[in-house]
């Protein structure tokens, strides 16, 4: 697919003019960029054989999967099996996860779990043996959890403490990557830059990109500030192949307090009955689908929204009342923690919530071991398109896929370079922008623009109407921010969130039918016949 994406977001291929020559240089065998669960992995195992460097635009512990509270998915109990794992991760793909793919990664996972046990993190344990939980979509107890409800943060923590100790990995925080250098078809490293050392270039044998998401592009997200689509972007100027981003997947319940900053209160809440109720305080799940609260996230968020427009209220909410404080306390110390700072009781109150932007599941499209399109460049993570999810991510399974993709991308950089022994060697480039126009621009309000512009016409409904309008307001901005040419992260910011959107918007547009995470008003049903199908992009 060629979308019509605005000239100007095509014909960039770095958003900054430069001359090698004049740029400090660092040299590595492999980059990974990105520090979440598979960044940290790929570079783990890549530094068995190799030097590694982790550039990372936050502090280290600055991502998606420091903030993620359910747990990791994985067939440990004795009740269950990798031919129920993968039945269910197919069936909420909707048609559209690879099932060689999936049967890879599910039967991969213990092994990996046991990975992360042998370096360190500390899963939560019952009756002998690792507590399971259970989340929508899964028809077992698969979920392993870490400090209750702070799984993400337990095994960032071992991941990190482990790289330390690792004397091949080197870890540069707050450095944004500004671009990959790609050189005739080859991935040679990154433009990179320091609030303090300014623009450098930093030359990799292999580049390993887990930048993560792209939550922040919506003004409803539980994503954190870091999560703006930059690896999407820089993929695409780079020429890589991008998929599967009309999937947006919503998380159905976010705490919604007006002006408060959206928090998730995790899909593990409601595995261990938590019940949604309406304004009117009806339980309304059991009509929508027979698993009621356990159903997939897309119809939870779908039938949220139904609720808020048929009581003409701005959320719903989520009742664990019935729960014993002391086993919700244990369970879920951080969220009672959030509930009590505005105040909630969960004893006797309801904890109100609404769907927010949470994991997009397209992005740059790897193989069976995290290589893209272009030579010498690996993606893994949020970040990538793997053919796991299909057109809905089983809730979960991305901190499986990033493990265990991670560790892939690792093992063959690190092999590939042994293999054919790969000499570093600079290349001059001299790139000037086609458009390095300087002026005055409020990028706080395009950014905030943008993110309600995609909330509303880009979110859980879609129509080709607001799909249309949004294109050409994006298409407006862009006119005017990529004729600029930004020397701060703040504008190539806004710069890769556009780039994304746009791709976004296009591909929603195309897809004429509902399936998964993507739904269409005006095409209510799913259509095999004509799109049980990958949508994908290339620039140029």
């Amino acid at each position: 697919m060629k979308p019509s994406l605005n000239k100007l977001i095509d014909v960039r291929k770095y958003l900054i003019s430069f001359d090698s020559h004049k740029l400090p240089h660092i040299f590595t065998d492999v980059l990974v960029i990105g520090s979440g669960i598979a960044g940290l992995s790929a570079a783990v195992e890549a530094a068995k054989s190799s030097s590694v460097l982790i550039v990372t635009k936050d502090k280290v512990n600055e991502n998606n999967t420091q903030y993620s509270q359910g747990g990791i998915a994985a067939v440990i109990s004795e009740e269950d099996s990798f031919n129920d794992h993968i039945n269910d991760t197919v069936k909420t793909g909707r048609g559209l996860s690879d099932k060689d793919v999936v049967e890879g990664i599910v039967r991969e996972g213990p092994d990996r779990i046991n990975d992360l046990i042998s370096m360190g993190v500390k899963f939560d344990e019952e009756d002998g043996g690792l507590a399971l939980t259970q989340e929508g979509g899964h028809s077992k107890r698969r979920i392993l959890r870490a400090n209750g409800d702070t799984t993400g943060r337990e095994i960032e923590r071992g991941l990190i403490e482990f790289a330390k100790k690792t004397g091949n990995i080197t870890v540069h925080e707050y450095t944004f990557t500004i671009d990959l250098l790609v050189i005739d078809g080859v991935c040679k490293g990154i433009v990179a830059w320091h609030s303090q050392k300014g623009t450098m270039l930093i030359w990799a044998k292999q580049t390993i990109l887990a930048s993560g998401g792209c939550g922040r592009l919506y003004r409803e997200t539980t994503n954190p500030k870091v999560a703006k689509g930059d690896g999407v972007a820089m993929a695409f100027r780079a020429g890589a192949e991008i998929r599967n981003m009309e999937f947006v997947q919503f998380h159905p319940t976010t705490l919604y307090i007006a002006g408060a900053t959206r928090t998730l209160i995790s899909e593990t809440v409601r595995g261990e009955g938590g019940l949604l109720k309406n304004h009117d305080g009806e339980r309304f799940m059991p009509k929508y689908h027979a698993d009621a609260e356990l159903a997939p996230r897309d119809i939870v968020s779908q039938s949220i929204l139904k609720e808020i427009r048929a009581t003409d209220h701005t959320h719903v909410y989520l009742d664990v009342t019935h729960i014993p404080e002391d086993v919700f306390s244990a369970r879920f110390p951080k969220i009672k923690n959030i509930c009590e700072s505005f105040d909630i009781d969960i004893t006797k109150d309801l904890i109100p919530v609404r769907p927010s932007a949470h994991y997009m599941i397209g992005g740059v499209k790897v193989d069976e071991i995290g290589r893209t399109d272009i030579i010498n460049l690996f993606a893994c993570g949020e970040v990538s398109s793997t053919g796991l999810h299909g057109a809905n991510r089983l809730g979960s399974n991305s901190l499986l896929e990033g493990l265990v993709y991670g560790y892939r991308a690792g093992k063959e950089a690190r092999a590939v370079i042994k293999d054919d022994n790969l000499e570093l060697s600079p290349i001059h480039i001299k790139y000037k922008s086609p458009t390095p126009k300087q002026a005055e621009l409020d990028l706080g309000d395009v950014k905030d623009a943008l993110q309600s512009l995609m909330w509303r016409s880009v979110g859980i409904e879609r129509d080709k109407k607001h799909l249309f309008e949004a294109k050409q307001m994006i298409d407006y901005w862009c006119a005017y921010v990529f004729e600029k040419e930004f020397l701060f992260s703040a504008g190539w910011e806004v710069q890769n969130m556009l780039t994304v959107a746009r791709i976004i918007t296009e591909m929603a547009e195309q897809r004429e039918e509902t399936r998964g995470a993507h739904f269409r008003k005006d095409f209510p049903e799913r259509d095999d016949e004509k799109w049980n199908r990958q949508l994908a992009v290339k620039r140029g």
